[in-house]
């Protein structure tokens, strides 16, 4: 694969790693903490702090030195032993992702796919439950990376504990871009990591039980697990001053205590309208350029933005025209859907401009590979809804 042309700015607007704030990048340049010493602790205890309000939880999020896969991997560890009887309710490629978890640990599975593109819909669940007895735990998406799709968690976790079981939520990509009140909706298990709306590079896995789930994974405590073993984190992270029962990732630490305390200035429910924001304007663009939304058109899908590619041109080339020739790195599509959309990020370290500017060189590799498009027609809609908001949602400070 060529470098990139390091006289061409970089922009990256893929899902994840996703960029990096100046200063989060600059707190891991000083020199490193001995993770035992009281500087490293404090911070350590700042984080799972600041973590809760993200979690929008008092449970204790547990951390992990791992991507956002260990933290889902977790939630099948201590939940899971062989012959549970598991529903995976998925919707795309990382929703498959807990189906092949729970084949690993040995679960009586039940894979339900509800098609990539389409949402996990709360009545089709119920459905599947019913059909299904005795399934005592259901792993579903927040936000499928795949497609854009965003699934009612709160609806879904109603159904799921009406039928007596606990429901896993995989929210890597979608926790603090769109809402997920953890302790309000009740959901049993939030998996997430840094790399994403945390604006944090890639290296630490969370996952949020509450009680519920605590107790379940106490029953099975021993069985298949060691280093993602709930109860191993949890004792030392309740200690005070807390600890890690493993080295924890101390540069990622540190970044993400920088990360944590922007989110916090900004707001949260801040944070959250911005991404509104931005995934409004980038719907706006596509539709102005007469393209199809892939899947449901939903004013909660603000982490990434699925684009139809024209059936004309060759659609594997435009990810590859907009980072080899504009510097503008988004995704396209997997799997079945390679060749077919286009993704275009906005969660974590973005504002109205990098919407802007990757809107621009979109349009124009369209144009470089035939499509009839006018050149400026999504940029000029993407502008009004900056407009009309009155502010140009800016990236945080």
């Amino acid at each position: 694969m060529p470098e990139a042309n390091p006289y061409i700015k970089q922009y990256l607007m893929a899902a994840g790693p996703t960029p990096i704030p100046p200063k989060v990048s600059q707190i891991q340049a000083e020199p490193i903490l001995y993770h035992r010493a009281p500087a490293f602790v404090a911070i350590y205890a700042r984080v799972l702090d600041r973590l809760k309000t993200v979690f929008q939880t008092q449970n204790e999020v547990l951390t992990f030195s791992a991507s956002g896969s260990g933290g889902m991997e977790s939630a099948v560890a201590n939940l899971v032993k062989p012959g549970t009887k598991v529903l995976v309710a998925s919707c795309g490629k990382f929703g498959e992702r807990w189906a092949e978890l729970a084949e690993a640990y040995g679960a009586d599975l039940v894979h339900w796919d509800a098609g990539w593109g389409n949402r996990v819909e709360p009545s089709e669940l119920e459905q599947k439950l019913s059909e299904n007895p005795g399934i005592e735990v259901v792993y579903t998406t927040l936000s499928e990376t795949s497609t854009g799709v965003v699934n009612d968690v709160q609806a879904l976790t109603e159904v799921v504990h009406n039928a007596g079981a606990l429901i896993a939520v995989d929210a890597v990509s979608g926790l603090g871009a769109v809402p997920l009140r953890q302790d309000d909706w009740g959901v049993d298990v939030v998996a997430a990591g840094s790399q994403k709306a945390l604006m944090c590079p890639p290296g630490l896995g969370f996952a949020s039980p509450n009680q519920a789930a605590l107790d379940r994974a106490a029953e099975t405590a021993g069985q298949g697990r060691y280093y993602f073993d709930w109860q191993k984190t949890l004792k030392g992270q309740k200690k005070d001053p807390p600890d890690s029962p493993f080295t924890p990732a101390v540069p990622i630490f540190m970044a993400l205590d920088v990360a944590l305390g922007m989110i916090e200035d900004e707001g949260l429910e801040n944070v959250f309208e911005r991404h509104r924001l931005l995934g409004r304007a980038t719907r706006a663009a596509v539709k102005a350029l007469d393209l199809e939304i892939f899947g449901p058109e939903d004013e909660n899908s603000n982490v990434v933005t699925a684009v139809k590619l024209p059936e004309s041109i060759d659609g594997a080339k435009v990810p590859k025209i907009m980072r080899d020739t504009y510097g503008i790195t988004i995704a396209g599509g997997q799997n079945q859907l390679k060749g077919k959309i286009a993704r275009i990020a906005h969660t974590g370290y973005f504002g109205a401009f990098d919407i802007l500017t990757t809107v621009a060189g979109f349009e124009m590799a369209l144009r470089e590979l035939g499509h009839d498009v006018e050149l400026g027609s999504g940029v000029g809609a993407a502008q009004a809804v900056f407009l009309e908001a009155g502010v140009p949602a800016g990236a945080p400070a």
